[in-house]
C-alpha cells in the first residue's frame, strides 16, 4: 500500500499499553507495508494496527506516542533508542496521508482560483482601466475647472498670481507665440511656491517669477513653457493627478464629475515637492526647432555650466542663428515687471 520498501518490516522495542488503567509492557513493534504489528518478547501477537488508522499524539516530540484513531486510551510509546521505527512510522503515515481522497479538493482549488484571478483582476488591472477611462472621458471644460482648482491650492503658498496690467499682455504674447494663437491665458507667473516651471490639468503652466526676471533673454522663459508644454504632451497631468489620489478619487470623478478636496491638497503639496523630471530630449529638440526657438539659453539657464545640458547645447537646431522673435523688447521689459517691486 505505501511502497516505501525502506522500512519493510522495520522492528523495535516499545512500551505498549491496552488501557489507560493497564501498566505498560515492553513490546516487539514490527512495520510492515500497511499494519503496525505488536508483540511480546515471545513473539506473541497482542495487536494489530492499520497504518491507516494510526495517530501520533504528540508531534515531533520524543519519546513518540502513538495510539489507533478514536481510542487514544491504547498507546505505544517509541523512544530515543526507537527513533528510526518513529521516523518510519510517521513518514508511512505522511505518505498514506497524501493519498487519502479529499471530497471537493477539486471543487475548492477551483474556487480559490477563482477568488484569487478576480482578486488580481481588482487590485492590478481595474485601477489603471479605470483611471485611464476617466482620463479619456473627461472634457477639457472640467480639466481646466480642476486645474484652477489647483492653481488656488498653490497660490495659498505662493501667493496670488503675478498680474501687472501691461505685463499680463506681454505674457499672453509670449503663451501665444510658443503655444498657439488660442492660448492667451495658458502661462501664469507666480511669486513662489515652484521653483521653476510646472503644468497643471486644462492647459495651465505655471512658472516662477525668477524664469522672467533673472534673465535677459526672452528665449529662456520662452525655453520653460515650451518644456512643460513637451512634459504634459509626455505625461497627461490629469493621469499624475489619478496616480497620485488613488481609485476611489477616479470613481468619484467618473461618477459626479468632482474630485474630494483632500486629493486636490494632497496633491498640490505633491507638486511643490517633486523635482522636475526632463523630456526626452529628443523630442524637445524638436518642439524647439517646430517653434523656431534656440534651445542653447535655456539649456544654460538649468545649468549655469551646461554639463547637464550638454545635448540641448550641442543639437541646438537654431545653432548660429536667432530665434524668430518671441516678444519685443518693450514686451519683454513690461513682462520683467509682471510681479511689482
Amino acid at each position: 500500500m505505501t511502497a516505501l520498501k525502506e522500512f519493510d518490516r522495520l522492528e523495535s522495542t516499545g512500551l505498549w499499553r491496552a488501557k489507560p488503567e493497564d501498566q505498560r509492557r515492553e513490546v516487539i513493534v514490527s512495520l510492515g507495508e500497511a499494519t503496525l504489528t505488536l508483540s511480546d518478547t515471545t513473539g506473541l501477537p497482542l495487536a494489530h494496527w492499520s497504518l491507516g488508522a494510526v495517530v501520533r499524539a504528540n508531534g515531533t516530540k520524543m519519546p513518540a506516542i502513538f495510539h489507533p484513531d478514536g481510542d487514544p486510551g491504547e498507546t505505544l510509546e517509541l523512544g530515543e533508542d526507537s527513533a528510526e521505527m518513529a521516523q518510519g512510522i510517521d513518514k508511512l503515515l505522511r505518505a498514506i496521508e497524501k493519498r487519502r481522497p479529499r471530497p471537493g479538493y477539486l471543487r475548492l482549488v477551483l474556487g480559490l482560483g477563482f477568488v484569487l484571478a478576480i482578486a488580481a483582476i481588482g487590485i492590478f488591472w481595474l485601477p489603471g482601466a479605470l483611471e485611464r477611462y476617466t482620463v479619456n472621458v473627461v472634457p477639457p471644460v472640467k480639466r481646466a475647472e480642476i486645474g484652477h482648482a489647483l492653481l488656488d491650492r498653490l497660490t495659498r503658498v505662493s501667493g496670488q498670481p503675478c498680474s501687472q496690467p501691461d505685463a499680463q499682455r506681454s505674457l499672453a504674447r509670449l503663451s501665444q507665440r510658443i503655444l498657439g494663437p488660442t492660448r492667451a491665458d495658458s502661462v501664469v507667473v507666480l511669486p513662489g511656491g515652484v521653483s521653476e516651471s510646472a503644468h497643471l490639468p486644462g492647459n495651465l503652466i505655471l512658472l516662477a517669477r525668477s524664469v522672467v526676471e533673472d534673465h535677459e533673454d526672452p528665449d529662456v522663459a520662452a525655453g520653460y513653457v515650451l518644456a512643460e508644454h513637451v512634459r504634459a504632451s509626455e505625461h497627461d497631468p490629469l493621469t499624475d493627478l489619478l496616480d497620485h489620489a488613488g481609485l476611489l478619487a477616479s470613481l468619484r470623478l467618473l461618477t459626479t464629475g468632482i474630485l474630494p478636496p483632500e486629493a486636490l491638497d494632497a496633491y498640490a503639496e505633491h507638486m511643490l515637492l517633486r523635482p522636475t523630471a526632463e523630456p526626452e530630449i529628443d523630442t524637445l529638440l524638436v518642439a524647439f526647432e517646430t517653434a523656431e526657438l534656440r534651445s542653447t539659453p535655456y539649456a544654460f539657464a538649468r545649468d549655469i555650466t551646461g554639463e547637464s545640458t550638454l545635448a540641448l547645447i550641442e543639437a541646438d537646431p537654431l545653432a548660429g542663428r536667432a530665434s524668430r522673435e518671441v516678444l519685443s523688447d518693450g514686451d519683454w521689459v513690461r513682462l520683467q515687471g509682471i510681479c511689482g517691486n
